[in-house]
């Protein structure tokens, strides 16, 4: 081995071991959090707040000697890969600690031992996070994809159970006549999990780009077209975007209530455009809050649907298109300006999105 191999193979080891001792650190902060939460440790918590100065300071030492490696050795291929996601893995980390920090303050604030239903989701999922993370941070030490997909995945299943959480947390706080005050902690508490959860996810998708070369993919947004009989507006609009966009979102239809048949001027006007409307059947959305949080967003096509919609899943976006005028006769003209104004709305919602890649 060469001098100029040793010396980048040294510099690497040393990239290698700080990365590795501030995940340590990191994992270790989020675990004292929690047991501050858990035991009402005031002590614990604020140890837990100033750990995350050596943690700062980790992530500036890491982020020179980077920059510094690219600057000595110019690096390429296997090399540039890992360097890159150190630097991005970095940010994880320390965002990890932030959250840290946030969920040992609002342990503080909390005053009391969690108890009840709180209790045993805050351990559940708060075990389920630190598993997840010490999961990511062990794959991206060890360039393993294969453990940082088994790390996507438990994460994947902590966003489907805040779902439930979220519900229960707000429709207390509705019980109770607004949210309280321990009804707002616990909310940015599980929020910090959450989120924790997300960035682990994030750090083994950087293991497995280190190892593989594989980017991230795209994210896919599960969209509902909401209209008031499924009749015309919401098939009209789902058919447009999967035609645009069928590989960047997922879209489907439904109405408040299910007409007999679809409006036939529409079908007409489609199928006048190239658009095959013979399995389209007007239907009934499932608007409980459970069914919605399936989805990214949900689209209210025009003022009366968004009313009838009881609750909006937490983690779920509604916007409201009012001005949509379904042509009442077979006029070309008007159908026309309602197609272009559907297309025109539903790309700056695409590129709203995807950015450029909704192009």
């Amino acid at each position: 081995m060469s001098h100029l191999e040793e010396r980048l193979e040294h510099d690497l080891n040393e990239i290698r071991d700080h990365i590795a001792r501030m995940g340590a650190d990191v994992e270790q902060a989020l675990q004292g959090a929690f047991h501050a939460l858990e035991k009402n440790d005031d002590k614990l918590a604020f140890k837990t707040v100033l750990s995350d100065l050596p943690i700062n300071r980790h992530m500036r030492q890491i982020d020179r000697l980077c920059h510094a490696f690219i600057a000595v050795h110019l690096p390429s291929a296997g090399h540039l890969r890992l360097i890159s996601s150190v630097i991005r893995a970095n940010i994880i980390l320390e965002r990890i600690g932030d959250y840290a920090v946030t969920i040992a303050r609002e342990a503080v604030q909390l005053g009391d031992v969690p108890e009840g239903y709180m209790s045993s989701e805050l351990k559940k999922v708060s075990t389920e996070a630190i598993s997840i993370l010490s999961e990511a941070i062990s794959s991206f030490n060890s360039s393993n994809a294969e453990r940082a997909r088994h790390a996507i995945t438990m994460a994947k299943q902590v966003e489907h159970e805040m779902d439930g959480i979220y519900a229960e947390l707000l429709d207390s706080g509705d019980a109770e006549g607004g949210c309280k005050r321990d009804t707002m902690i616990y909310l940015i508490l599980f929020s910090q999990l959450k989120r924790v959860a997300d960035q682990a996810k994030n750090l083994a998708e950087e293991a497995i780009f280190v190892e593989t070369g594989e980017s991230k993919k795209p994210k896919v947004y599960r969209i509902l077209f909401l209209d008031e009989d499924n009749s015309c507006l919401g098939p009209m609009a789902a058919q447009i975007a999967e035609k645009s966009f069928h590989d960047r979102g997922q879209f489907s239809t439904g109405g408040i209530r299910a007409a007999d048949s679809l409006d036939a001027n529409m079908v007409a006007f489609m199928q006048g455009r190239g658009f095959n409307l013979a399995d389209t059947t007007p239907h009934a959305a499932d608007t409980s809050r459970e069914a919605l949080s399936d989805y990214h967003v949900i689209i209210g096509l025009n003022q009366k649907v968004m009313k009838a919609v009881d609750k909006i899943p937490f983690r779920t976006s509604a916007l409201n298109w009012m001005k949509l005028d379904v042509p009442t006769e077979e006029n070309q003209e008007a159908w026309e300006t309602l197609y272009k104004n559907l297309a025109l709305q539903i790309r700056e919602l695409m590129e709203l999105l995807r950015g450029d890649e909704a192009a």
